[in-house]
């Protein structure tokens, strides 16, 4: 709110395997001991429950999902030529790339965030096929968190949905979800295809005899996918981090999956021009998540508004004192990260214990080092071997 002097911001953390709620907070708020001082609007409204808005390119995951699980497209062999726009009853419907991706498998249409593409997508599955998903996954009723005020969203009857309707959704325009939805059905799409009920309180105990009065335990409300899609759309999520629009949340030594959205919003009736909602989902292990989180800011100024931009990097900043907080392990086999000129490169370190001084300056060219200590074999270093570190490091080689 300080950097971006955004309208909102809004933010998530959540046990996918689970609905628990670690985190939640949004601005602006009030101080409860002098909520006085504030409108009615702050004072009763939970953003991160209560807010509704066109989701954009985050629900693209649910398209995916659902995609994957009908088994319409083979993501790795078969394609879809971007133009940069695609015409659907008479209505253009542009991709974010002036013009377009060009020929690109859907795993390359996922990274890239194509809109014509996950048109193609939602054209293949059809209105009831890709509704029953949408519904299914939790979108258009209240996910049950135990906090009042949430919000239902708002979805197209089947009835009223034309080709433009259909398009529009498979993109996540047109339609109105809440951040907790988005949150738990991208949490449903992950940890194997259960959709869980989101919850805040962890039990409540008798303040004298310290026995358990009540007790939240983790309420599976329906099975969606199928583990082996869950485990496919895992996989592209990844390489959306590693290869496409969420690069910037992504984390050296950690696997880690998102996608991130730039979401129009409506002023009487009309899309409006350069105020957007920002957003990126994100969770990590990519492999096996044990967390994943949602970051919405809305109407940033002094920046270039993608979600990729503004929000990946408040995502990953989460994940990182999620990592240290949750004591999270390093993960090896994760997707190395796609750099470009303007990125500080990583690297892998090569293990040079055990090597003269000549063998590991040698191995280490493309890194600064230090040597501690005396004789020409080294017996230790820091930072460790095989973790991925930036080319600015500094590696310390201690001689024996």
């Amino acid at each position: 709110m300080s950097k971006y002097d955004s309208e909102s911001a809004l933010a998530i953390v959540m046990r996918p395997k689970t609905g628990e709620i670690l985190a939640m907070g949004s601005k602006p708020s009030f101080d409860p001991a002098n909520y006085q001082k504030y409108s009615e609007e702050i004072i009763n409204r939970n953003l991160p429950i209560w807010k509704t808005y066109e989701p954009g390119s985050t629900f693209k995951i649910i398209t995916l999902a659902s995609t994957v699980e009908e088994g319409t497209v083979d993501l790795m062999k078969d394609t879809f030529t971007d133009g940069g726009a695609i015409t659907v009853d008479g209505a253009t419907l542009h991709c974010w790339k002036h013009g377009g991706h060009g020929t690109q498998t859907y795993l390359e249409v996922v990274e890239n965030s194509c809109n014509p593409g996950f048109v193609s997508l939602g054209q293949k599955l059809g209105v009831e096929k890709l509704m029953g998903y949408i519904r299914g996954f939790g979108f258009g009723s209240k996910t049950g968190i135990d906090l009042n005020g949430e919000g239902n969203g708002i979805l197209f009857q089947n009835s009223k949905m034309g080709p433009v309707e259909l398009a529009t959704t498979a993109f996540g325009q047109g339609i109105s979800v809440t951040p907790i939805q988005q949150i738990t059905a991208v949490s449903a799409v992950i940890n194997g295809g259960n959709l869980y009920t989101p919850y805040v309180v962890s039990s409540i105990i008798d303040d004298s005899s310290k026995s358990i009065i009540y007790e939240n335990k983790p309420q599976v409300k329906r099975s969606v996918i199928s583990k082996e899609t869950s485990a496919t759309v895992r996989f592209a999520l990844e390489s959306v981090v590693a290869n496409g629009t969420g690069k910037n949340a992504y984390i050296e030594n950690y696997r880690v999956g998102g996608k991130t959205g730039t979401a129009q919003k409506v002023s009487n009736g009309k899309y409006m021009v350069g105020n957007y909602i920002l957003s990126f989902i994100g969770f990590l292990p990519a492999n096996d998540p044990e967390v994943i989180v949602y970051v919405a800011v809305d109407n940033p100024k002094g920046v270039t508004q993608y979600g990729g931009t503004v929000s990946a990097p408040i995502a990953r900043s989460i994940m990182m004192s999620a990592i240290e907080t949750l004591k999270i392990k390093e993960q090896s086999g994760g997707m190395l990260k796609e750099y470009s000129y303007l990125d500080v490169k990583y690297l892998q370190v090569p293990d040079v214990v055990g090597m003269t001084k000549e063998e590991a300056t040698k191995a280490l060219k493309e890194f600064k080092v230090k040597y501690s200590g005396t004789g020409n074999k080294v017996a230790f270093m820091s930072p460790k071997a095989n973790t991925f570190q930036s080319v600015e490091t500094t590696i310390t080689l201690l001689l024996n």
